[in-house]
């Protein structure tokens, strides 16, 4: 049998297999199941002379071939600077992936419309729900806290400062962590929004540690909310925080979960029903 004809089979029985047994897929480059794939990476290598190039390709083919592409080609090399260089690597593997063994960090609220974002807080907290977003540490990225607060938003859904019930303090970037508890201490926050896209030595994971501690120590913590490229979701629990956010998230989903956690309801549920409200009700909190 060839390794199409095993790849196509293996395809059929990762279909066929039980909730619960092993779905094993192979990575697709040219053809189903051939295994290709394609990888980049930078080395501390120069790229200038003739023999330079050489060797730096050579370096990359070696890693690759450590990783298990075989045979692994450098189809793209580039230099960076006179001490680095830039490649990209096609080869093929023999890993498999068992798709049942793939956890998935499931929502556990569900997403509202900005009406009932707003009625639910006015209802359950007869205030303005206040938010207080920063970047913390040295981060002066502010793109992905201002696609959450500011009211032009992203991805075609408006920012949290478009909520009449929520308000919004938008600290920017590069906020030390006392300053930010001091200040949420000041504007009575309930919910902390932190956006790390600086993620160099881990400084997102150590900055987010930090903040929890900090806060912890104040004895007034508010909810805490992380988001960047490089969190993940499953790691709330260990950095301290109640809730992170990956790579994606909008404003929709920021407002809803604030809603689901923050504003108080009989069984710890988030839902409101549109139909139980009065159109005045529903126009008015969307206003």
């Amino acid at each position: 049998m060839t390794d199409q004809q095993s790849a196509a089979a293996a395809a059929a029985a990762a279909a066929a297999a039980p909730a619960g047994q092993p779905q094993i897929v192979r990575p697709y480059g040219d053809t189903t199941g051939d295994g290709r794939i394609q990888v980049s990476f930078t080395l501390p290598v120069p790229f200038g002379t003739p023999t330079e190039k050489a060797r730096a390709e050579g370096a990359a083919a070696q890693l690759a071939a450590k990783m298990g592409l075989d045979p692994a080609m450098v189809v793209h090399a580039k230099g960076m600077g006179p001490d680095y260089t830039f490649f990209v690597v096609y080869g093929r593997v023999s890993h498999l992936v068992d798709l049942s063994q793939v956890e998935v960090t499931e929502r556990e609220f569900p997403l509202l419309s900005s009406a009932e974002v707003n009625l639910r807080i006015r209802s359950g907290l007869g205030r303005k729900l206040v938010v207080v977003g920063a970047c913390i540490g040295t981060d002066a990225h502010t793109v992905g806290i201002d696609a959450i607060l500011n009211v032009k938003g992203h991805s075609g859904e408006k920012g949290l400062e478009y909520y009449r019930e929520i308000r919004v303090v938008n600290l920017g970037s590069q906020v030390a962590v006392p300053d930010l508890v001091a200040r949420a201490s000041a504007e009575g926050a309930d919910a902390v929004l932190v956006s790390q896209v600086v993620t160099q030595r881990d400084a997102h994971i150590h900055n987010a540690r930090e903040m929890s501690a900090a806060f912890d120590a104040a004895g007034d913590r508010p909810l805490l909310v992380v988001g960047g490229p490089r969190f993940d979701p499953s790691m709330a629990g260990v950095l301290g925080v109640d809730k992170i956010f990956g790579k994606g998230t909008t404003p929709g989903e920021v407002a809803s979960y604030l809603a689901y956690a923050l504003v108080p309801d009989g069984d710890g549920a988030a839902e409101t029903d549109p139909n139980t409200a009065t159109a005045g009700d529903v126009a008015g909190a969307a206003a």
